[in-house]
């Protein structure tokens, strides 16, 4: 396993459509076991192939709840959505950016996991979020593209560090 470089900002890659996988072999097995890597290193919640230059239909979601471990989305396709959400939603690709965003509060996707079996699964609140975030990527769509005008928000660590060394 290895951890792969995350693009950021401004790389063109993040605006393509990623092509659907043809077959679940190990190549695959082990991209996704170095994206699922690559996402914890991160601390992120999700992951999207193009987000590490791969334009392929695979994204790995893991929202640390015991038990339930990384969930990968291989040729995912959302069935259906219910209701709304306005929820806080950052990205690996756009550290330490945050803004409002409307997603659905519940989705029913359909997809392949890492062993090529053939999965329905219905999501709500967080998931349903990432899901949606992640499925974004896959068809080139980011996420500053879909906020809530006057909302994006820039955090900087290195400024919160003197603030903190300052009150001192």
């Amino acid at each position: 396993m290895a951890i792969r470089t995350i693009r950021q900002a401004g790389d063109e890659i993040l605006k393509k459509k990623s092509k659907e996988v043809e077959n679940v072999d190990e190549k695959i097995v082990e991209l996704v076991e170095d994206m699922i890597e690559t996402m914890h290193k991160y601390n992120g919640v999700g992951l999207a192939a193009p987000q590490i230059g791969i334009l392929k239909r695979i994204a790995v979601i893991d929202l640390y709840e015991e038990g339930d471990g990384p969930v990968t989305l291989i040729n995912p396709v959302i069935l259906k959505e219910e209701g709304t959400q306005t929820v806080d939603e950052g990205c690996l690709s756009f550290p330490n950016q945050f803004a409002k965003i409307v997603r659905p509060k519940k989705v029913i996707v359909e997809a392949l996991d890492k062993d090529g079996k053939n999965r329905t699964i219905e999501a709500e609140g967080l998931f349903a979020q990432a899901i949606s975030h992640e499925v974004d990527h896959l068809n080139g769509e980011v996420f500053v593209d879909k906020i809530i005008p006057g909302t994006l928000e820039t955090y900087n660590p290195e400024e919160e560090k003197k603030d903190k060394k300052k009150k001192k």
